[in-house]
């Protein structure tokens, strides 16, 4: 049996929940400065370790070329010496009437026409591979940078 002093009781409704908020972000300016940093400073890395490896690529297939050059010239060198003395004997029992001298040197001109055109030959392979510059490397600072500036603004 109900009391007759004790009030009747009313449900009670739970306190009113605030609307959700956005997340703020608690870090301080120097916390931003320093993941900002350190983001710059690992894109500047991989920047380096891209150039490094572009160059080391590139001054391979030079040292590549120049050594196949240097030992098919040193092969065909050889091959030429005793081709040249040939045609040097050849000479001077046909044309010049055994007389030795006149055969060699025209063998010592040829010899130097061919050096010339060795060394031209040689001139341009090595200015088409250097210097090595790392273009994509190069590319990439630039379409970071491009980037960056265009957050700024």
């Amino acid at each position: 049996m109900p009391d007759s002093q004790t009030p009747p009781t009313q449900p009670q409704t739970p306190p009113p929940v605030p609307p959700p908020t956005e997340p703020k972000d608690e870090r301080k300016l120097g916390e931003l400065v320093f993941d900002v940093s350190e983001g710059v400073s690992g894109l500047v890395r991989e920047e380096i370790q891209l150039a490094k490896a572009e160059v080391s690529e590139k001054a391979g297939k030079i040292a590549r070329g120049a050594v196949v050059g240097i030992s098919a010239g040193v092969f065909a060198f050889l091959a030429l010496i005793l081709v040249m003395e040939g045609i040097a004997w050849l000479l001077n029992e046909e044309v010049f009437d055994g007389k030795t001298w006149p055969g060699f040197f025209i063998e010592a001109a040829a010899f130097l026409l061919i050096a010339a055109l060795a060394a031209l030959i040689a001139y341009k392979a090595v200015k088409a591979g250097s210097p090595p510059v790392p273009e994509q490397a190069i590319e990439e600072a630039k379409l970071t940078k491009e980037m960056l500036t265009k957050e700024d603004k």
